[in-house]
């Protein structure tokens, strides 16, 4: 009897260190999926997203600088924090940006940005944004939002300043019913490096949409999700506090290459705000393609919008060579001594021809 109590007592304890152990794992296995660091069906029967770590960033920021072996590299005024990376700070004249090193060539994607824009400035006293890339060339400043301009890819902007409303205003002239924009306003442009951003028009003349985001000063947090599946671009804001995407953007037939980075960039001007990033998540979406889906979304090579006419690219003549300018030149010269020795000799049968006339 002893025995069997005693058995039993070591059969209890061995239970329950196993039952312990497996509840440790299937706890650690929740968080994980929980955290997003694994595979989670987004919508049923649509897709699985699987987080990619090479194109993601999330806090205590490891990875980042500016040698060429982090994943993400900084440029210009940004500065990594403890909680997040600021862009630019609430100061004139700044620039930055965070830009990932990895090239990206997934089919389709989502990328979630968690940000925050805030500063001292009252209403339309702040500026200017910050945008998100997803473009060919990395690191090169410029004045879109920090980066270049004729950038090819695609840009997502979030504007915090109207500057067109203010020239309408300074020229006291009013919207026609409808056109007004409420800012901060986000939109999206596709280049295929042809086209220039217009500040003093906020992008209008090349948005493919746009909606309404009132991202400033908020005590909550906020995020944009940008979604690339089957050609078809869709953006989408979670900025009211209640943990619930609602759509802003959605492009069909949108034709992004495959291998360039994802970036982002902030700047400020005369007007100024903090533009802080805190993570950015690119998962990695499984999508079933039929036979005919395959064949119409083969990779392409420029960025471009169907039912939208982007400008042809012009390629810029190659320099010559030293050689070949060298036989320009000889040849030039060698040309215009033949064309003066037949001009002599022409004048002179003229003359000739003169002479016996006259006598």
């Amino acid at each position: 009897m002893a025995a069997a109590l005693q058995h039993s007592g070591w059969w209890q304890l061995w239970w329950r260190r196993l039952s312990a152990r497996d509840g440790s794992r299937m706890l650690l296995l929740l968080l994980l999926l929980g955290s997003g660091q694994g595979p989670r069906q987004v919508r049923a029967g649509q897709t699985f997203e699987y987080l990619k770590r090479e194109h993601s960033l999330s806090k205590p920021y490891q990875g980042v600088g500016t040698s060429s072996s982090s994943l993400w590299n900084l440029m210009g005024n940004a500065m990594v924090m403890t909680q997040y990376i600021r862009l630019t700070p609430d100061m004139q004249s700044k620039q930055g940006a965070l830009w990932n090193r990895v090239p990206c060539f997934l089919r389709d994607w989502e990328l979630q940005v968690h940000f925050k824009i805030h500063g001292q400035g009252k209403k339309n006293l702040h500026g200017d944004g910050l945008a998100i890339w997803y473009t060919k060339d990395r690191m090169q400043p410029g004045p879109v939002f920090g980066n270049m301009d004729k950038f090819v890819g695609l840009g997502v902007f979030v504007d915090t300043y109207p500057n067109e409303e203010k020239q309408q205003e300074a020229q006291k002239r009013r919207y026609s019913p409808g056109v007004q924009r409420v800012f901060p306003y986000v939109s999206a442009m596709v280049n295929n490096g042809s086209l220039s951003y217009d500040h003093e028009r906020d992008g209008r003349p090349t948005e493919l949409g746009g909606c309404t985001a009132i991202v400033r000063n908020l005590h909550y947090d906020t995020f944009l999700v940008i979604r690339y599946v089957k050609r078809h671009l869709t953006i989408m804001m979670d900025i009211d506090g209640k943990h619930e995407w609602r759509d802003c953007i959605e492009v069909p037939g949108v034709r992004l290459p495959r291998g360039y980075y994802f970036g982002t960039s902030s700047i400020t001007g005369d007007l100024s705000d903090n533009h802080d990033v805190i993570s950015l998540k690119l998962f990695e979406l499984t999508v079933e393609r039929t036979p005919e889906e395959e064949k119409l979304h083969r990779d392409v090579f420029l960025p471009s919008v169907d039912n939208m006419k982007l400008p042809e690219m012009t390629a810029p003549l190659p320099p010559l060579s030293g050689l070949a300018l060298f036989l320009i030149v000889f040849f030039s010269l060698v040309f215009s001594v033949f064309a003066i020795v037949i001009g002599l000799i022409l004048y002179n049968k003229w003359q000739d021809q003169s002479r016996k006339r006259f006598y």
